[in-house]
Order: structure tokens, then sequence, then C-alpha cells
């Protein structure tokens, strides 16, 4: 029959198999892990490291947002001052950047 029209395009085979058909979500889900879950991963394991490092007299800043300084550590919680003999607790994983080491001591400071 010369009028037949293959509309699948795919000829008398049938189509494309189903691995081809499958290509376009194994590449969107590589792509989804390349941008999106590896760098995300990479961040968790880079705080908890900073999170396990913590110090004594290093100055720190928490997920809200205060500035401090670490004053005694235990096993999950900090103690931080936020102001001259003013000392709040708070869970280690509510650091969210150490901003530095132990800080000189000025004339303020001192007196």
């Amino acid at each position: 029959m010369p009028g037949l029209a293959y509309a699948q395009g795919g000829g008398a085979a049938g189509g494309p198999g189903p691995l081809v058909s499958m290509m376009p979500i194994v590449l969107m889900f590589v792509i989804l892990y390349f941008l999106l879950i590896r760098p995300q991963q990479k961040r968790a394991r880079e705080h908890e490291t900073m999170v396990q490092n913590l110090k004594r007299n290093d100055e720190i800043v928490t997920t809200g947002g205060i500035h401090g300084r670490i004053q005694t550590i235990a096993d999950k919680i900090l103690t931080v001052e936020i102001a001259p003999n003013v000392r709040v607790r708070l869970d280690r994983s509510q650091v969210a950047s150490v901003s530095g080491g132990a800080r000189e001591k000025t004339k303020e400071d001192k007196e």
C-alpha cells in the first residue's frame, strides 16, 4: 500500500526503544544531582566540620544573627557572651559561622 504513512516516525520497527524514551528523565536527574543535591551535601559536611571544631573564645554568628564569643562548650550546648556580662546558652547546631578566633583585648575590655 503506497499511501500508508507511519504517524510515530519509527517506521515498521515500532518506534524508539524504552532506553531512548527514558533518557530525558535520567538526564534531568543527573542535572539535578550536580546542581542541587551535591552542593547541599557539601555545605552540610562543611557546617558539621565547623561545628565540631568550635573552641572557647571563637567569635561566632548564630542563625538568628546574634554575634558573640564562646565562653564554655558542652556536648551540644554552648554558652555565648553577647555583651559584657550577658550570656546565653544555645545549641551547637545554631552556629551559622565563625567570624574569628580569640580577639585581642582592647582598652575597653581591660576596664
